[in-house]
């Protein structure tokens, strides 16, 4: 009876230099990021804004017009016909007029615009 205690000594001592394992994971960069340095870097990158609202107006001349309007109040999109394309309108800064190339112009909010399209006068678009 002995012997029992003896061989679970050893077998314990045997068992105790089996984790030949380091305690923290080695790492291996076999293959290096080559732009890495560049990314590094980089300046950071601003996302697009987000939709805040997308609606559509019916103007004085009995026309629809459809405007989404982004967060920040700097950017909309604008389409004369439903599946038509859009025509992004930009401001400088938040509360100025929107415009584009070719005439565009529009200001308000998602409940009231005024807008100016190419070859048409300005008038006022409600919700």
């Amino acid at each position: 009876m002995r012997t029992l205690p003896f061989f679970a000594l050893l077998a314990a001592a045997s068992l105790s230099g089996c984790n030949s394992q380091p305690s923290a994971p080695e790492v291996v960069d076999a293959n290096p990021d080559p732009m890495k340095t560049v990314l590094a870097n980089a300046a950071p990158v601003e996302l697009p804004p987000a939709i805040k609202a997308d609606k559509s107006f019916r103007c004085k001349d009995n026309s629809l017009i459809y405007v989404a309007f982004f967060e920040g109040d700097k950017q909309v999109n604008v389409r004369t016909k439903q599946d038509g394309p859009p025509t992004r309108l930009t401001a400088p800064a938040a509360g100025e007029p929107l415009t584009a190339e070719g005439g565009w112009k529009l200001t308000g909010t998602p409940a009231s615009i005024t807008v100016t399209t190419p070859g048409k006068p300005s008038q006022t678009c409600r919700a």
